[in-house]
């Protein structure tokens, strides 16, 4: 199976609320990935705010092209504090 994002919202200042083509759900902290210049605008929350799912893709996109693999966001480890937001 070609694991992809069904479903994507941003909760925080770089947390992800997803959900998975496997049936894992989870919000994580997206921090440890962005290296690069291509993700230096999203360490900025209000353009971090500017993340969507693209269908497409399966995963989640910036207005400057910035996305990540959807398996380097399902192994990130779920923020353990998150259930309450």
């Amino acid at each position: 199976m070609i694991l992809r994002i069904t479903e994507a919202q941003v909760c925080g200042p770089q947390w992800l609320r997803l959900a998975f083509n496997d049936g894992t759900r989870k919000v994580v902290d997206v921090t440890p990935l962005l290296d690069g210049p291509i993700f230096e605008p999203l360490r900025d929350a209000q353009f971090f705010a500017r993340g969507v799912l693209d269908p497409v893709c399966g995963t989640v996109v910036w207005p400057n092209g910035a996305d990540f693999a959807p398996e380097a966001l399902w192994e990130l480890q779920p923020v353990e504090h998150a259930k309450s937001v």
